[in-house]
């Protein structure tokens, strides 16, 4: 199986420069536990922001949510993966670097993400 055939193809996006109060605004909106962070430029690379940060910065750290930019607390540079990679390659990149979700990435232009559960979610499918 391709990364392309699992990935989820609609991402939301935030600004690395909005503040945290609006990241915690789409997250809730969207029901969703992670917003890419946009690059600025063709040379730049993607973000991401999940719960995880947020829960590090704001509460074990007592951010303010309304002082803090996306940027402050997101991890950049994202890994990154290319749509026609085996899934079994990413999982084992996930597994090594402790890390929930890969965006997926064409010519460095976002085209979707994949995540632990998007793979666990594939492999019960095949138990019955």
């Amino acid at each position: 199986m391709k990364v392309n055939d699992l990935m989820v193809k609609e991402v939301i996006t935030i600004s690395p420069f909005a503040k945290l109060r609006e990241a915690l605004s789409k997250l809730k909106s969207h029901d969703i536990k992670s917003l890419v962070v946009e690059k600025q430029n063709d040379g730049d690379a993607y973000g991401i922001i999940t719960y995880t940060n947020i829960l590090k910065t704001v509460i074990a750290e007592e951010g303010d949510i309304d002082m803090l930019n996306v940027y402050d607390i997101c991890a950049k540079p994202a890994l990154t993966v290319g749509k026609s990679l085996a899934v079994k390659h990413v999982a084992s990149m996930m597994v090594q670097h402790h890390v929930k979700r890969v965006l997926v990435v064409e010519d460095n232009e976002l085209v979707g993400f994949v995540t632990m559960d998007d793979m666990m979610d594939e492999l019960l499918k095949q138990v019955e």
